[in-house]
């Protein structure tokens, strides 16, 4: 396929091109309860090819330069290809940027990703997947209402027209699950997770926890008062608020000048607690444009050691393009997770939604289960209230847990305490 879309290319007279090659092989289990209720088995294959066309500019300085991109697939005739390629090159003029150099060709044989999950039988992998979810489904109380569990194993091919041609495997496992306990009062909380190897314990670890949670929701108060917190957070929430460092330091925003952020300066400030080490992880040995790629030290005691992202960008700001990288990693943690929790405190557990805006360094959601804890160490489940904190303020004393949270998109701590979080309480 790939060869008749070189072709195809040649005959619509697009000198600069590039071609990613998807193959995907898919086992899909669903559940209700414990019972398998479908079994999928897919095999698909896609093409996503990126057309480049230069635009005049001023006279005496280099043209625009605009891309966009279509897909095939392999059932398209030589005339469907053909027009399609045709109608992403004439869109492409209208999408032109200022001028950048194209992406220095690599040749390389292909890079088979290792490990269980990589090679192990899809089926087989899918299986001990599944066990490793339903195993703290041993409660009357609270249990797994119904669950989906994806094994995925992909092969990549990148080639382009100025001599790419890269390729390399994947694979990845992920799904989602709803646990629900239905006294005193009938709760559901929905769950996602992702692992790029065959992580049984970690998702075990996860259902169990998320069945303790739900528990604590049916029984939770609704007495949480307005006020300043020193705040907790967990899991996926502590990935989303240190994905404001990763946002702000890319090559996009530094360009487009919402951020201004500058290599070497201490973007963290002046801190009493823990000084941010954060590193992003080379989850594939190439970016979709064809870049290697390699792990990325990106802040050290709070300073900025790189700008990051694709080919276009990192050019504009005139450093070495990287790609975009997945995974963030977080080497903090000096304390044990019950030492985080001394003092007075809110651990906010599960939110309705929550989300970080790298623009202002805001954060927030709606609390659906948090633990209030006292001076004396009582603690009450509460639910209620939004918690809505500043990074720009909270990064002047944090602390993190010495226990780690590991998922395909972050390496961690599992938890970080934010001191004076202004939270709206839902109590009288």
């Amino acid at each position: 396929m790939i060869e008749r879309i070189k072709s195809a290319l040649e005959r619509c007279g697009i000198g600069l091109w590039r071609v990613n090659e998807r193959i995907d092989e898919t086992a899909e289990l669903f559940f209700v309860k414990k019972e398998l209720d479908t079994r999928r088995i897919k095999d698909v294959r896609k093409y996503e090819v990126t057309v480049f066309r230069d635009v005049p500019g001023q006279e005496g300085e280099k043209p625009n330069r605009g891309f966009t991109s279509v897909q095939l697939i392999s059932s398209m005739d030589d005339g469907q290809i053909d027009q399609e390629l045709k109608g992403a090159y004439y869109a492409a003029q209208f999408a032109a940027n200022p001028y950048f150099d194209m992406p220095d060709p690599v040749r390389a044989p292909m890079v088979e990703k290792a490990g269980e999950l990589a090679e192990a039988p899809l089926a087989r992998s899918a299986g001990k997947m599944a066990r490793a979810l339903f195993a703290p489904d041993v409660h009357e109380d609270a249990f797994v209402n119904s669950a989906e569990l994806f094994v995925s194993r992909s092969a990549h091919r990148v080639v382009s027209s100025e001599g790419t041609d890269v390729s390399y495997t994947d694979a990845s496992v992920k799904g989602e699950f709803v646990v629900q306990c239905k006294e005193p009062e009938d709760v559901e909380m929905h769950n996602i997770y992702e692992y790029d190897a065959l992580d049984e314990a970690a998702l075990s670890a996860k259902v169990a926890e998320a069945l303790t949670f739900v528990r604590d929701r049916a029984r939770a108060q609704k007495i949480l008062k307005s006020g300043k917190y020193d705040l907790i957070l967990s899991g996926d929430a502590v990935a989303e608020v240190l994905s404001y460092y990763k946002k702000r330091s890319s090559a996009s925003a530094v360009y487009a000048k919402y951020s201004t952020w500058k290599q070497g300066e201490n973007v963290q400030g002046e801190a009493q607690g823990e000084r941010l080490s954060l590193t992003l992880r080379a989850t594939d040995p190439y970016s979709e444009e064809g870049l290697p790629m390699a792990d990325l030290p990106l802040l050290e005691g709070g300073a900025l050691l790189a700008y990051h992202g694709p080919n276009r960008f990192c050019r504009y700001l005139g450093v070495k393009p990287t790609g975009i990288y997945e995974k963030l990693s977080c080497a903090n943690g000096r304390l044990t997770f019950q030492e985080l929790k001394k003092g007075p405190c809110l651990w906010a557990v599960t939110f309705s939604d929550f989300q970080m805006d790298a623009m202002s360094g805001h954060f927030g959601g709606e609390i659906r289960l948090a633990y209030l804890i006292e001076a004396d160490g009582t603690v009450t489940p509460v639910t209620g209230g939004s918690v809505n904190g500043s990074i720009l303020e909270a990064q002047t004393d944090l602390a993190f847990s010495a226990d780690r949270y590991l998922t395909a998109w972050y390496d961690g701590p599992y938890a970080m305490r934010l001191k004076g979080v202004s939270v709206a309480g839902a109590g009288k």
